[in-house]
């Protein structure tokens, strides 16, 4: 397989007709390909979040990350876009499935494209994955230490979320979670609630814990990076994306 690729900005159509601005990366190679949606973080669509786009590219799939916080203002820094939206306790949900809906759509519309999307978001974006794999038909999903699925953001958080687990019933695809032992947004306990949750449902999921790794472990641009936890994390991403998005 080649790891030739185009990449590049896109806009898509989001909830209620919004356009949306993206960056999206496929591979050269004739197809067929998989589709992932990338659900960047709190802090909003960066670099990091983008070389994460593009290495799903290099790996066979095409890849596209919507902008959540486009909204806040045709150019406007993605800086000044983030701390707008977190100012407003982020983005509301009905509004993230709209988001997903237009960039799945974008994904399948594509040239070799094999029909079949996951979903995949770190930090805020590990529980939008889990939200929108509650709210729509997708094929994958992977939770990358999504907080606030089992509880509610605490007393004096800008972040307005409600709890997801009552959606669990609804999940429409197998669901891999990437967690760390040592973050507390969301915690062990927490990771092991939903796990039980998913259990009694008999929802198919595979969730794994990460010694020596807090949150945002997989953000090679911030201190909380941790090499041997990501290079695991990504083995397990591939593995399973491979299984589930093939055509």
């Amino acid at each position: 397989m080649t790891d030739a690729m185009w990449a590049g900005t896109v806009a898509v159509t989001g909830h209620e007709g919004a356009e949306l601005e993206a960056y999206a990366a496929r591979p050269l190679a004739s197809g067929p390909h998989g589709g992932v949606v990338v659900i960047h973080h709190l802090p909003g669509y960066d670099e990091a979040t983008k070389e994460m786009v593009r290495r799903f590219a290099a790996h066979g799939y095409a890849a596209i990350c919507p902008n959540l916080y486009s909204r806040e203002g045709a150019g406007v820094s993605p800086d000044d876009q983030a701390a707008a939206a977190r100012a407003k306790g982020g983005v509301p949900d009905e509004q993230l499935v709209g988001d997903v809906a237009g960039a799945a759509d974008y994904l399948k519309s594509l040239e070799h494209a094999n029909g079949k999307i996951g979903v995949i978001g770190y930090c805020s974006g590990g529980r939008q994955t889990f939200l929108a794999a509650c709210s729509l038909r997708i094929d994958a999903a992977v939770d990358c230490y999504g907080a606030f699925v089992v509880t509610a953001p605490p007393a004096g958080s800008p972040l307005k979320a409600e709890p997801l687990i009552s959606r669990a019933a609804d999940l429409s695809c197998p669901l891999l979670g990437l967690f760390g032992a040592d973050d507390k947004f969301p915690s062990p306990d927490e990771v092991d609630v939903l796990s039980a949750e998913l259990d009694k449902l008999g929802k198919e999921h595979e969730f794994h814990v990460f010694p020596d790794a807090g949150h945002g472990f997989f953000s090679v641009d911030r201190p909380a990076y941790r090499p041997a936890a990501a290079v695991e994390g990504w083995k397990k991403v591939f593995g399973f994306f491979g299984r589930h998005l093939a055509a």
